[in-house]
């Protein structure tokens, strides 16, 4: 093997490329000046981008990952630029996304002394990373970065923290080049427990297979959907299983769970088989646990021994490499035919589309959601990748958008991080190439605006849609139907002019009110070959539906913005 004499800076770099590392995402401070001089000197094989903040460079890095499957890397000084990066390192946490964040420190001579921009993040950081690690001998230092992409990328992804004081970014030994490390190969589930689960899906007339975010990185698009078709079943999906199935697809009836489509909730819901893949059965999706799918048995395929049972008892826990189990599954089961299952579900789409059509019916020509995502639709391709934020916003794009290709959606799920979706937005734009949609509304969009500075300086095509209710929408259906419409706190009743503020910042932007506005704006917007915001001004009684009330269950399911609860 090839070795050569450097310092702890060049060694994170070069660990780096040797990773297959091509973008990075961060700050710059006092505490990591080495490592990026070291970019600067390598800036012809590492590309870094520079963020207005942070939290922007996380989440950047997150949407970096969601898009490519790859690592996202993220880099920050001490103290507050380390403290900066919590919020990102959480989001990624909560949805398995493989990241490493790497932070500089003072010098160990100073550890522990109250040094200036001093803080423990090792130890901020111990509950919201699957590992993290303080580097206190420049000879452990590039195996300990090596062993991170490892650990971020295998089993269970998530996100990574090395923490590199000063000096030994600094000292010197001797680096030996190696070549990208794998993930860990996951351990196969018996060969007893997939008999088990082939024995109940024989047996089983109305199958469903229900796809998380696991199936979704794992890129199990192709046996999900032959599964169904052997099994004449249907499928649905978390939120974070979104685009993992195409929506022209005829047996995918689109996300389940709180504000899922109608008739994936209720083939849920009526199912004799639920088949989990890559599923954790959050609290979202599946309501009052103690009513959830009782009349169903629970095959949950999972990498992660703890998931097992962990919010719903299942019958049978599949632990081990999901992708084997699920295709071993395939091999073995029977093909059939459920007749009267697809009567059923099919009598469910018929349902949800009249419920979708009488509230167009009433909206009378109104700019709604719906009609505004039509247009989305209509004129974006299926390379298009969608970001959003968090709200009501990003449970109508979940709904209403049509995704045909995998890794095309960046959204915050289990931490449901309010400004997440502008950094995610730019980083996915990067990692793809394409012409990146931030979905996001005047309440979230106004918590990291900070970041139209990036898209601005790298001239970033992303198209910011802001769905300008004056209000915080989701809290204020909340407060609508439970709180007797007493809203506090959640009429924004800002001054703020978007578009004046994107033209500061040196982005194209207009305002529109009608959907004919919109289309225009739209198709400007794609035509144009940097940042575009569109202000898009809707209705602050708009609802999110349907939905289940909290703590309910699909048998309380809400329709009508004039149900009673």
């Amino acid at each position: 093997m090839q070795t050569e004499k450097m310092t702890g800076s060049r060694i994170v770099i070069e660990t780096l490329i040797e990773q297959g590392v091509t973008d990075v995402f961060g700050y710059p401070g006092g505490q990591v000046l080495n490592i990026y001089d070291e970019l600067y000197k390598a800036s012809d094989r590492i590309n870094h981008v520079l963020t207005a903040h942070e939290q922007g460079a996380s989440h950047a890095a997150d949407g970096y990952s969601r898009v490519t499957g790859k690592v996202g890397v993220v880099i920050a000084t001490s103290g507050p630029g380390a403290t900066n990066l919590v919020t990102g390192i959480a989001t990624a946490m909560l949805d398995s996304i493989p990241m490493v964040a790497i932070t500089g420190n003072v010098p160990t001579t100073l550890i522990g002394k109250d040094s200036f921009q001093e803080i423990n993040i090792t130890g901020v950081t111990l509950p919201i990373t699957k590992h993290n690690y303080f580097v206190s001998d420049v000879n452990e230092l590039a195996d300990t970065i090596r062993e991170a992409f490892q650990i971020a990328k295998s089993g269970r992804p998530g996100p990574v923290l090395i923490d590199i004081p000063k000096d030994v970014q600094v000292a010197e030994c001797e680096f030996e080049f190696k070549g990208l490390v794998p993930a860990t190969k996951q351990p196969e589930a018996p060969d007893c427990d997939i008999d088990k689960a082939v024995e109940l899906i024989n047996k089983a007339k109305r199958p469903y297979i229900y796809i998380g975010g696991g199936a979704a990185g794992a890129g199990m698009t192709a046996d999900v959907e032959a599964l169904a078709e052997k099994l004449d079943g249907y499928i649905g999906c978390t939120f974070m299983g979104l685009s993992a199935i195409p929506n022209s697809y005829e047996r995918f009836l689109g996300m389940q769970g709180m504000h899922g489509q109608f008739a994936s909730s209720m083939a849920n819901k009526e199912a004799d088989l639920i088949i989990g893949v890559g599923v954790r059965f959050s609290d979202r999706a599946t309501g009052n646990t103690a009513k959830y799918s009782k009349n169903a048995k629970i095959i949950q395929l999972d990498t992660d021994l703890s998931e097992i049972n962990k919010n719903v008892k299942v019958e049978l826990g599949l632990i081990g490499d999901i992708v084997s189990s699920l295709k071993r599954i395939l091999e073995r089961c029977e093909a059939k035919t459920n007749p009267e299952w697809r009567e059923i579900v099919e009598g469910f789409k018929a349902k949800g589309k009249s419920i979708s059509d009488e509230a167009e019916r009433r909206s009378k020509g109104a700019m709604t959601p719906k009609k505004i995502f039509d247009i989305i639709n209509e004129i974006k391709d299926a390379d298009t990748v969608i970001a959003t934020d968090v709200g009501q916003h990003q449970m109508w794009a979940a709904q209403y958008t049509d995704f045909e290709k995998p890794r095309r959606f960046a959204s915050s799920g289990g931490l449901g991080t309010m400004g997440y979706g502008l950094g995610a937005a730019i980083g996915a734009q990067i990692a793809s190439g394409d012409k990146t949609i931030l979905i996001t509304g005047d309440g979230s969009f106004g918590m990291n605006l900070n970041e139209l500075a990036t898209a601005v300086s790298y001239n970033t095509p992303v198209i910011i849609v802001v769905m300008n209710n004056g209000v915080l929408g989701m809290v204020r259906q909340w407060q609508t139907l439970f709180y007797g419409k007493r809203y506090s706190n959640t009429v924004l009743d800002r001054k703020t002019d978007f578009v004046k503020l994107s033209e500061a910042f040196g982005a194209k932007a207009e305002r529109v009110a009608t959907l004919d506005e919109f289309r225009a704006a739209f198709k400007n917007a794609m035509e144009h070959d940097g940042p575009y915001l569109i202000d898009t001004l809707i209705d602050m009684d708009e609802f999110v539906l349907p939905m289940l009330p909290p703590g309910g269950s699909i048998d309380d399911i809400i329709t009508t913005k004039e149900a009673k609860v």
